[in-house]
């Protein structure tokens, strides 16, 4: 039997979708009713919550990455957040305490969450690829490859409004692009009916300061549509 929590989610990812789909409490229109029944058709619909998920990884091996981390990270915050955040990869802290930006670049991240005025408890952080590649060099194809279907799923479970894309690996993939983040950051993008900001990666601005300016700039354009 399941959990009451898990139906509520189920429930909440339901009603989060049609309102997406244009549908006003029972009052739904021809078009919105065509889409749903055809639910079975729509790959963005999901009813896994996040527990499932990290169930199903497991003690994921499917790629090389799995040999030399210590733990995975999954992801944490606000399992019915409006915002998420997606970044590139876990570093060394990350990999060793198991949660996502948890290090100097996520002390950062903290603080421009707090600027908007929210909380890492109101929001959702996760990554592209869920263990630490060597050295915390980039991401590979085949390492995004097998991690990316599952950050996909998590998204759908959680299915925010609005997802802040954290760096060039980031918004690339989200978006299927090879444009770099200098062109891409400060724009807004659809991903499977979620509204996708790029910036900058809280790493890079540790290295280059003169750039905090232009994700302040991302982020009162993020947070004035959040407000709608």
């Amino acid at each position: 039997m399941e959990d009451i929590d898990d139906v509520l989610n189920k429930v909440s990812s339901t009603l989060k979708f049609m309102a997406k789909a244009g549908c006003a409490g029972f009052d739904c229109s021809e078009k919105t009713i065509g889409v749903v029944e055809k639910l079975d058709k729509i790959t963005s619909f999901s009813l896994d919550n996040l527990d499932s998920i990290r169930s199903e990884l497991g003690e994921c091996k499917r790629c090389k990455l799995s040999g030399g981390r210590t733990n995975i990270v999954f992801g944490t915050g606000n399992p019915n957040a409006r915002l998420a955040f997606v970044g590139e990869g876990p570093g060394y802290d990350e990999d060793v305490k198991g949660e996502p930006f948890v290090g100097r670049a996520g002390q950062l991240l903290t603080k421009i969450i707090e600027a908007i005025n929210l909380t890492r408890d109101e929001v959702y952080i996760c990554n592209i690829i869920k263990c630490r590649p060597p050295s915390n060099r980039n991401p590979e194809p085949d390492e995004i490859k097998a991690c990316f279907p599952f950050l996909k799923r998590q998204l759908d479970a959680i299915a925010p409004d609005f997802i802040c894309a954290l760096g060039t690996f980031a918004a690339q993939t989200l978006l299927d692009t090879n444009e770099p983040i200098s062109k891409l950051r400060g724009r807004l993008f659809d991903y499977r009916g979620m509204q996708v900001m790029p910036t900058y990666h809280p790493a890079y601005l540790l290295r280059s300061p003169e750039k905090k300016r232009d994700v302040w700039e991302d982020m009162k354009k993020l947070i004035g549509m959040m407000k709608g």
